[in-house]
């Protein structure tokens, strides 16, 4: 891949085969995670998308932050064909070191995070959900996994992933500290905790297999 070019590019949950200044990424759940970049030297809004799926915007002289992000949602659809197209195929062997590196560091911290919000879902004890390790890993066939024992095993590749799918293989892997199956009953818990799940599956079974 040009690397200059601005390409936007489970239980166990299967694969299905110039000057510049950067601020903080926006964290909505809803949209691609923006970050901002000003650019001195620039004299319009730019949209990038990264080897991650992260979408860069660059803010001109006299440019706001505000203005870029209207800007950016402008070109929604466009951005998600382009973050579609993204493989790991298409990562130099810096970048798959770089993407595993975060994904190790990020998704226990999610994990940990959803754990908490959602840890009375489907309790019949009184007890939380309680998470005994996480593991991030290379699985050839799996996006995660849960054991009797309380593992929680993800598939790094999850980092290239919208956040909205990101959060629901996580959190369909918590409900499988209550329900090791994939009964009617586990997918009332997988609801409660992710509303949205049946567009993050339908998006899976889309773009899943371009991520092997």
């Amino acid at each position: 891949m040009d690397s200059d070019r601005g390409i936007l590019f489970c239980v166990q949950l299967g694969l299905p085969f110039g000057q510049e200044q950067e601020q903080e990424p926006s964290r909505n759940h809803e949209l691609p995670q923006f970050y901002f970049v000003r650019h001195l030297r620039a004299r319009r809004y730019i949209v990038r998308v990264d080897a991650d799926g992260r979408v860069r915007v660059t803010i001109p002289r006299g440019g706001s932050k505000k203005q870029a992000d209207a800007f950016a949602r402008t070109h929604l659809p466009w951005i998600e064909q382009q973050r579609a197209r993204l493989t790991p195929t298409t990562l130099t062997p810096d970048q798959r070191h770089e993407l595993r590196a975060r994904a190790a560091t990020e998704l226990p911290v999610r994990v940990s995070v959803l754990a908490r919000e959602h840890a009375y879902v489907g309790s019949t004890d009184g007890l939380p959900l309680h998470v005994t390790r996480i593991s991030v890993r290379s699985q050839r066939t799996r996006w995660g996994s849960c054991g009797r024992d309380g593992l929680i095993s993800l598939n790094w590749r999850l980092i290239l992933m919208p956040e909205f799918v990101r959060d629901y293989v996580i959190v369909h892997e918590l409900m499988h500290l209550r329900r090791l199956d994939h009964s009617r009953a586990f997918w009332r818990l997988v609801e409660v905790a992710c509303p949205d799940y049946r567009r993050a599956r339908l998006w899976l079974r889309q773009h899943g297999a371009s991520l092997r």
